[in-house]
């Protein structure tokens, strides 16, 4: 894994120090020695990382960070501070201005790159779904930036796996005055828990007696569900070795014991809002790549969908030797509904129709808008006497009952002609069975409309 580094120090040697080492780990590093120039080059140039010192003349580190989070095209960036202050108060203050993590100075390698290969997993993560939200106005992300300031980071469901019940009980109390906290005291009640319930954070101490912590973060891990959810480890003095290890294989925080609250508060917020983040860039995603096989009009799959589907359906059908059918309605006459009634008339009798197919087939059959007034049912396991069948109802339904338009009140009378062909040969694919359904369509629109014919006709 590699990833493009900034360093900001006000001291040259500390730079070549971090720089020599994050090279040394193939990392691509970039170097500033105050704020200003910080905020220059990741506004000109890309950087997955920001490697950031706390005391610098002129802008220090709290501002640099406040600044990067507050712009929109630099909010998503990691950014751990480098400092030499060790005083919960100062972390409290980097976290709150939007730190992502801390190293203490003298810097430990080990520490060091582990932090910074999480952060470029993380970061490689966010820039995929980023970049497939690209698309702005589509996707919901003109201002992502509005998003996050409106998630507090507060409100959240976190399960604490602590058997330490004085200890527990103090976090429980703390958490509760931002979240909504559940305690888990026997470990191996945790993945029971995890099913029950939706939980945006789960906190887990290290030093767990009756199971091994790590092991149940690799079990979290595994598991597709967890793959995401948040967790941060509540950590004994002495115990690097171990929490290490933890980061390495996915961990997202971690707390030192004795635990300062204000600190867990400010931890605990940084990963909700870093979660409903990512959540939200996820849901944008799965809704474009719904908006890119869906028909916005009637709500049915479109052509593209439907094409690559009935491929699969053939294929499965072959190779089990199942049966498939598939018909091809066009409504009657739709230009004239479109000159008589209008557009608007128009569009309400297309979503009526597509509301009808769907009363009139299956749940495992697929219904697609084909374009225009043209729509397409593939039917699984179905031969072409039963296509036939459903055909025969889609048209006598269309037939019977006028579509009465709400806007206006109107009924305006509708019918619909269908082409019906089936998987039939060995060779058979998904574009000879759409050609004969097609011409089926021809064949009962040629013979006076508003019947159903198949490719045998």
């Amino acid at each position: 894994m590699t990833a493009r580094v900034l360093v900001v120090d006000d001291i040259l040697a500390n730079v070549k120090l971090l720089e020599a080492r994050l090279s040394a780990e193939y990392f691509e590093v970039l170097t500033a020695t105050n704020g200003a120039d910080a905020l220059e080059i990741c506004q000109r140039e890309r950087a997955d990382i920001i490697l950031l010192d706390v005391m610098m003349p002129g802008m220090d580190g709290f501002e640099v960070c406040r600044r990067l989070k507050s712009d929109a095209r630099t909010h998503h960036l990691p950014v751990i501070m480098v400092t030499a202050l060790d005083q919960t108060s100062d972390r409290v203050t980097g976290l709150e201005a939007g730190a992502d993590d801390f190293l203490t100075k003298p810097v430990d390698d080990i520490a060091l790159i582990t932090r910074v290969k999480n952060f470029a997993r993380l970061k490689m993560l966010t820039d995929e779904m980023r970049m497939r939200a690209s698309t702005g106005e589509q996707m919901g992300l003109v201002d992502p930036l509005g998003h996050i300031q409106q998630t507090s980071g507060v409100g959240a469901k976190i399960l604490l796996v602590d058997d330490q019940p004085r200890s527990a009980q103090r976090i429980v109390e703390a958490l509760d005055r931002e979240h909504q906290t559940v305690l888990e005291t026997d470990p191996k009640a945790v993945l029971a828990s995890l099913a029950e319930g939706q939980f945006d954070l789960v906190m887990l101490s290290l030093s767990l007696e009756s199971i091994d912590a790590l092991r149940l973060c690799s079990q979290l891990r595994a598991m597709e569900r967890m793959r995401h959810l948040p967790i941060v480890l509540l950590v004994e003095p002495a115990s690097d070795a171990r929490l290490l290890r933890g980061l390495d294989m996915g961990v997202n925080d971690y707390l030192m014991r004795p635990i300062d609250r204000n600190e867990m508060l400010a931890r605990v917020r940084t990963q909700i809002r870093r979660r409903r983040y990512t959540e939200f860039l996820r849901s944008r995603l799965e809704q474009s790549v719904e908006a890119a096989v869906t028909d916005p009009l009637t709500g049915l799959h479109n052509r593209r969908y439907m094409e690559n589907h009935l491929r699969t359906l053939v294929e499965e059908a072959l190779h089990r030797g199942r049966s498939l059918a598939m018909l091809v309605a066009d409504i009657d006459h739709f230009k004239r509904v479109n000159d008589e009634f209008g557009h608007d008339a128009g569009d309400a009798v297309l979503r009526e129709f597509s509301t009808r197919l769907r009363r009139d087939t299956r749940g495992m059959d697929l219904t697609c808008r084909l374009g225009g007034e043209e729509f397409v049912v593939i039917m699984p396991d179905t031969d072409l006497v039963k296509a036939c069948q459903v055909a025969e109802r889609i048209r006598k339904n269309t037939a019977s009952e006028s579509f009465r338009i709400s806007r206006t009140g109107q009924a305006i009378p509708v019918t619909t002609s269908v082409g019906v062909a089936a998987l039939e040969l060995a060779d058979d694919t998904a574009e000879t069975i759409f050609k004969r359904a097609d011409l089926a369509l021809y064949c009962a629109k040629r013979d006076g409309r508003n019947r159903v014919a198949t490719d045998a006709a």
